[in-house]
């Protein structure tokens, strides 16, 4: 198959870093340490179990969830591809 200007795997390198790229922004969003025994926005307590599994946890699960509905990433394709060159 002709593929013009990109190399033999090329898009494959393109899945890889976008995946890499998102692996680490994951991992630089994460918490460590103890987290607070009540939610820093609505002060409703965190239970023991939440606090164990999630460490350095500062919101309880319903301000969480809000601020993960709000924080979502947009789904484009930053790295140049014909279909997001199309939108």
């Amino acid at each position: 198959m002709a593929t013009g200007w990109a190399g033999d795997g090329a898009v494959q390198d393109q899945i890889d870093a976008t995946v890499k790229d998102a692996i680490e922004r994951a991992r630089r969003q994460l918490r460590s340490g103890p987290g607070l025994t009540h939610c820093e926005e609505c002060d409703a307590p965190i239970p023991e179990a939440r606090r164990q599994a999630v460490p350095g946890v500062r919101l309880c699960v319903a301000c969480q969830a809000a601020h993960d509905a709000e924080d979502t990433q947009g789904g484009f394709n930053r790295r140049g591809s014909k279909d997001s060159q199309l939108r």
